[in-house]
Order: structure tokens, then C-alpha cells, then sequence
């Protein structure tokens, strides 16, 4: 893979771990800035709208720029947002930085996984959203329990002030490995592509089928991750020092699953569906069943988030091949499927919380999406995931 891709991917992970690492520095906000926990809970989810909304807004904005110019100004403007929430003492302003953080996070995934694919062989796209992804992943691994720990050590504001200064070597790999290319669009294609026909695409009935299913096996994920910490203390009876290790655990899981997919989503999507998604559906109902007992509780975890990953990003992949029509729009539409089940699915697993299910009420609504997503899936598998001749657009 291209070194360009690496590069790409530190600034994705700087990114990542500041979307995940808010969940460990709720409770210090509140208590700094003096509101509820609840209320801080807030800056969560404006980050996840900033998204959602983010990703086809920034797209079309930076759809004519230089690949250059947009993803170098995405960058800033996220570093520049944290320096600013790092240094107020006003909870609607940090909460404007995180809606703007998560505006220019959007853009920049939107415009690399776009121009990713650019970089290599037109049936290399599953392998090149692999290596993006793995900065996410590698922010579950590394940055989001170091963001805790310092957070823990030194206050909230250390680990802004670190992902701001995370963001500097992204913006010189961003600057030294991406050329600026005039005359055509950020992703290499044409200057008289038409905004209008790209979001056309989005009437294409296998463009939106494949998006549904990421975002649907994206919630399923997100249900569970986000709501681990009472699972492994109160389900499991381990102390909170455990909390980290289940993470680091799920992230490991989520690299290989990634790195795996990277292998087959190009070439053999439907083996990673079909095989994957229905192992994926038994390891959350194994999970909920099975989650008192704290062995198999870790073992669990590393699986769901290796098959969570790799089908999650099989699907993610299968967007982008169909929405090769709209060469400077498709990575929006990746991204947008990503966080409308980010989004999503945490909102519904909040919901179960405190009902008959009690902690593992968001693992069972993880197998649920995932059901619901193979009960879509199965029957149109020759059509979303067609084999080796037919993916190669």
C-alpha cells in the first residue's frame, strides 16, 4: 500500500481517539465546568451529529479544492478546535469546538477515503480502507486508554491539548505525501464533475442497501462498545483497572478483523458476509448469556471486535465500490454510514438501560441489528457482494 495511506492514517487515529475518548473524561468536565453529567454527556452526541451532517456538507465544500488544501485545512481547523476547548472555561463553547471538530473530522475522513482510492488499483478499495481504518482502531487500542490515563493524571485539558499536538505530524505527512493536482478535483476526477449527478447516486437502489447494512452492523457495534464499562464491573464482577484491558481487547480485535477484511473484501466480500455475519449475530448472544463469567467475557470481547470490524468494513468497502459514480461524494456516503450507526446504535442501547435486561440490555440490541441486518443481507447477496469479475468497476 501506498506510504500516502499511513500518513493518512495517523491523522484518522488522532481523530478517532478524540471522538471514543470522551466517555472516560465526562465526569471531570462536568465537575470543572460545573454542570451536570448529563449535560456533558452532550458534547458526545453534538460530535457524533457534527458527523453525521458533517461528512456530506464538508465533501461538496472541499469537492473542488486540492486533495492538498482540504485535507491540510480539515487537519488545522481539528487541532485548532481542541487548543480552543482546552483553554475555555465555558461549557457552550466547548460544546460549539466539539461540533466543529466533528465537522472538520467528517471532512477529512470523507475527502481520504475518497481519495484512497485513487491511490490504488481500482480493485484495491477494501484493502485501502483497511489501512484508514486502522487509525481508528489503533485509537481504540493505544489512544483512547492513554487519553484516560492522562485525563486521570493531569485533568480533561491534558488530552485535548494532546490530540492537538497529535494533529502536527498528520499535517506534515498530510503536506510532504499528498500532491496538489490542479485542474482536477481533491480525488483526481474530472473538474467538470457535477455535484448534482454525484448526489443522484444516492437514488441508486445498491448504493443506499449497502449503506443501510454499515450503518445497521456499525450500531450494533457501537451499542455495546459504548456501554462496556458497567458489563465488565457489574456483570462481571472485575474491578474498573479491567475496564481498560476490555478495551485495549476490543480494539486488538477490531485491527484484525480490519486486517483481515483488508485480505478478502475486495475479492471475496460474500465469504466475509456470510460467514462473518452470522458468527458475528451468535457472538452477541453468546456475550449477553454468557458475560458473568470473566474469562469468557474477554475472549468474547476480542471476537466481536474483530468480526464487528471486519464486516463492518467489508460493508463500508462495498460503498465505495458502488458509489464509484460519485468519485468526490462516495467517501460522504462511507462516512455518513459510519456514524449514523455510531450514532444510532448507543441511542437505542441507552434506551434498554435500567429495563429487565439491566447492563446487558445494548448487547442483546447488538444482536438485533445484526439480525435484522442479515435478514437484509442474505437474500441479495449475489447482488451486494458479486464475486471477483464483477467487482472490479
Amino acid at each position: 500500500m501506498p506510504l500516502p495511506l499511513y500518513l493518512l492514517a495517523v491523522a484518522v487515529f488522532a481523530m478517532g481517539t478524540s471522538e471514543f475518548m470522551l466517555a472516560g473524561l465526562v465526569p471531570g468536565i462536568a465537575t470543572s465546568l460545573d454542570v451536570s453529567v448529563g449535560a456533558a454527556g452532550l458534547l458526545t452526541s453534538a460530535f457524533a451529529v457534527g458527523m453525521v451532517v458533517g461528512a456530506p456538507l464538508m465533501a461538496a465544500l472541499a469537492r473542488r479544492w486540492p486533495a492538498r488544501t482540504s485535507l491540510l485545512g480539515f487537519v488545522l481547523v481539528f487541532a485548532v478546535a481542541h487548543v480552543v476547548g482546552a483553554l475555555t472555561t465555558s461549557f457552550a463553547v466547548l460544546l460549539v469546538t466539539r461540533v466543529i471538530a466533528a465537522l472538520a473530522n467528517a471532512g477529512f475522513l470523507a475527502v481520504a477515503l475518497s481519495r484512497a482510492t485513487t491511490l490504488v488499483a481500482t480493485d484495491q478499495k477494501g484493502r485501502a480502507l483497511a489501512v484508514l481504518l486502522s487509525g481508528t482502531t489503533a485509537a481504540t487500542i493505544a489512544g483512547v486508554p492513554c487519553g484516560a490515563v492522562l485525563g486521570t493524571l493531569l485533568g480533561w485539558r491534558a488530552t485535548f491539548w494532546a490530540i492537538a499536538l497529535l494533529c502536527l505530524p498528520a499535517a506534515y505527512g498530510v503536506v510532504k505525501s499528498i500532491p496538489a493536482r490542479a485542474g482536477t478535483t481533491p480525488q483526481g476526477t474530472p473538474a467538470h464533475s457535477s455535484l448534482r449527478s454525484e448526489i443522484a447516486q444516492l437514488g441508486m437502489p445498491r448504493l443506499v442497501l449497502v449503506m443501510l447494512l454499515g450503518a445497521l452492523v456499525n450500531a450494533a457495534t457501537f451499542a455495546t462498545f459504548t456501554f462496556l464499562a458497567p458489563i465488565v464491573t457489574d456483570t462481571a464482577g472485575l474491578g474498573e483497572l479491567w475496564v481498560s484491558v476490555v478495551l485495549v481487547l476490543f480494539g486488538l480485535g477490531s485491527f484484525a478483523g480490519v486486517t483481515l477484511a483488508g485480505r478478502l473484501s475486495d475479492q471475496r466480500p460474500g465469504i466475509v458476509i456470510a460467514v462473518g455475519g452470522p458468527l458475528l449475530l451468535l457472538g452477541w448472544v453468546a456475550l449477553a448469556t454468557l458475560a458473568a463469567q470473566p474469562v469468557v467475557l474477554l475472549l468474547l470481547v476480542f471476537v466481536q471486535g474483530m468480526l464487528s470490524f471486519a464486516l463492518g468494513s467489508t460493508l463500508i468497502a462495498r460503498v465505495l465500490y458502488e458509489a464509484a459514480g460519485a468519485p468526490t461524494m462516495g467517501g460522504s456516503y462511507a462516512t455518513a454510514a459510519l456514524n449514523i450507526g455510531a450514532a444510532g446504535g448507543p441511542a437505542v442501547a441507552a434506551a434498554t438501560l435500567g429495563a429487565n435486561a439491566g447492563d446487558l440490555g445494548p448487547v442483546w440490541v447488538s444482536g438485533l441489528l445484526v439480525a435484522i441486518a442479515l435478514l437484509i443481507a442474505l437474500p441479495f447477496l449475489r447482488v451486494i457482494a458479486p464475486h471477483v469479475g464483477q467487482a472490479v468497476r
